[in-house]
């Protein structure tokens, strides 16, 4: 696909612009997401604030896979950058992914038979939220998949608690975003595997997670503790 000026570049993809209103994300290691757009899509016929998706020109059966996901161009910081400009507290900023992790496990699981699953993004923070007039938008959904709602607060928990035992300015306000985030953990957050058992499973991933510096790596341990320092206690 024939891409424009390239607005963004995380870990592991490039945004590029098509126009006002459509933006190509493409993964440099040439990962098909078709899977992700199923994901996008679902949630956004339930009314879950993501963008929406479309397919590529000239994608179809027997085409190449899809390495570029198509989806609606927003418009607005993200919510990182509002927390460093001053816009949003880190207390809203806690609050908001709270209520966004909520929402998205009141959703049922597509596939998966167990009850007790909910769709995952496994990778909610505050740079994958996108603060959008209409409201806030949630991007990069790469990790998704089905599992106990746990998992997905405890990995929010751990990515937020790394910043927040390192050195850097970002510290200060992760560990505030952290806490706020974990004063509205409710029961979904800790029902089916518990809470402890979701957060060791999220750090086995993250330390195996490749685009990981061995720094952050590092952090693992520390970030755990300040997470069980920061929880509520709870009867």
């Amino acid at each position: 696909m024939q891409t424009g000026e390239l607005l963004g570049s995380g870990r592991s993809a490039d945004v590029f612009a098509i126009d006002d209103h459509w933006v190509p994300r493409r993964y440099r290691d040439g990962g098909d997401a078709t899977a992700e757009a199923a994901v996008m899509a679902c949630l956004a016929e339930r009314g879950y604030p993501v963008p929406r998706v479309r397919a590529p020109v000239g994608a179809g059966p027997g085409h190449a896979p899809r390495t570029d996901l198509v989806m609606q161009r927003l418009h607005g910081p993200s919510m990182l950058q509002a927390l460093l400009q001053g816009t949003v507290t880190a207390a809203e900023a806690g609050s908001t992914l709270a209520d966004l992790l909520h929402r998205l496990h009141a959703v049922p699981a597509r596939t998966c038979a167990d009850a007790g699953h909910r769709i995952l993004h496994l990778d909610l923070h505050p740079d994958n939220v996108m603060l959008t007039p209409a409201g806030p938008m949630v991007i990069d959904w790469r990790n998704t998949e089905e599992g106990p709602p746990a998992l997905d607060w405890a990995m929010s928990s751990l990515i937020l608690a790394q910043v927040a035992v390192d050195t850097t300015a970002l510290a200060a306000p992760a560990r505030a975003v952290l806490a706020a985030l974990l004063t509205h953990r409710g029961p979904t957050a800790v029902a089916g595997n518990t809470y402890a058992a979701c957060l060791m499973e999220a750090r086995k991933r993250r330390a195996a997670d490749p685009s990981m510096n061995k720094n952050e790596s590092h952090l693992l341990d520390d970030a755990v503790d300040l997470i069980h320092e920061l929880a509520p206690a709870r009867p």
